[in-house]
């Protein structure tokens, strides 16, 4: 792209990359595509870009060459990328008045490309037990209710979790709950709540004929949500507080209804609740989110594959609002 706008997408031959020290060059064989991509090709979401810019943060592939100094991965390993390639462990750089968003595919170059030369500590190892379609749909969407679950709630057996709607998030979420012996409430919209059933959600809603909070009540007898994936932001945020268990964690995770929220402030503060704001995570958490796919053997779900040329296509079909990820394979 030269230019903001998805009529400038344009494929282009360029020249192979080649790593510099402490790079490694890896063939792209799947990138998995999120709602935030799509934006960014649409209006920039105010990130400086720079260009000619390429699309896209969540890529897997396989090592063809390495630079000076890299010991972290040899030629022909299988990795995936890092959605936030400087956040290691611990908390996020940036400060108070300046938080920092330096993701790929943004901030960074993306990751829609045959090849790609970045640093190796981009990179983690890919998941044994997965394809690179499926690998792909781990480093945002998969890394992001992970962290949020385990690193953040610490999620555990018997625990209530509410997750909101069908998305890439949403459906990790009622995966990564049921490993950890969660009991699951999945509100969406009609068409897709069989499916939630069969990834394992116990209960759903019908977000569009039933009253979230009061459903949430009754199926957990008034005592609430010990977890809630909240995907929708602006007043929403409202809803997920009415229905939080006393010492429950929110996890505001997506804006669809905006990046304005508002809440009741008071059962805020009687229930105890903690509000955690959710950006993806770092590796470390990506890392054992690997070890944890391999071990449960979780299987991500994947609603249609693109070949590159057919971008527009997916993102289409992005718009529609899938169930499962959204994957580009590279031939």
């Amino acid at each position: 792209m030269d230019e903001i706008g998805r009529q400038f997408l344009e494929l282009r031959d360029v020249p192979v990359p080649q790593p510099a020290r402490g790079e490694v060059l890896v063939k792209v064989k799947a990138v998995s595509l999120n709602y935030r991509d799509k934006m960014v090709m649409e209006n920039g979401r105010g990130l400086p870009l720079s260009f000619p810019f390429t699309p896209g943060s969540d890529m897997a592939g396989t090592v063809v060459a390495v630079g000076k100094d890299v010991d972290r991965f040899k030629v022909g390993e299988p990795v995936i990328s890092t959605f936030t390639p400087d956040w290691i462990d611990g908390t996020r750089s940036g400060n108070a008045r300046t938080p920092s968003y330096k993701t790929l595919g943004g901030y960074y170059p993306g990751v829609l490309a045959q090849y790609v030369a970045f640093p190796a500590d981009w990179f983690v190892a890919a998941p044994a037990s997965l394809d690179h379609a499926q690998a792909s749909t781990l480093p945002c969407a998969g890394l992001t209710a992970w962290f949020a679950l385990t690193c953040r709630g610490c999620v555990k057996a018997g625990d209530i979790v509410l997750v909101e709607g069908t998305g890439g998030v949403a459906l990790f979420g009622i995966q990564i709950a049921k490993l950890h012996g969660a009991n699951v409430i999945v509100s969406g919209s009609a068409s897709k709540l069989a499916c939630a059933q069969a990834l394992g959600a116990d209960h759903v809603i019908d977000r569009h004929n039933e009253d979230l909070v009061e459903t949430v009540l009754r199926i957990t007898r008034d005592y609430g949500a010990d977890h809630v994936l909240e995907l929708v932001g602006g007043s929403h945020l409202g809803r997920a507080v009415e229905l939080a268990a006393v010492g429950g964690h929110i996890y505001q995770i997506g804006a669809l209804q905006g990046f304005e929220v508002s809440s009741p402030l008071m059962p805020i503060l009687m229930k105890d609740l903690t509000l955690h704001g959710i950006g993806t995570g770092h590796r470390l958490a990506l890392e054992k989110l690997v070890r944890a796919i391999d071990h449960a053997k979780i299987k991500p779900v994947i609603d249609q594959r693109y070949p590159l040329e057919d971008l527009p296509a997916a993102l289409d079909r992005l718009d529609q609002g899938p169930f499962g990820k959204i994957v580009i394979e590279m031939l």
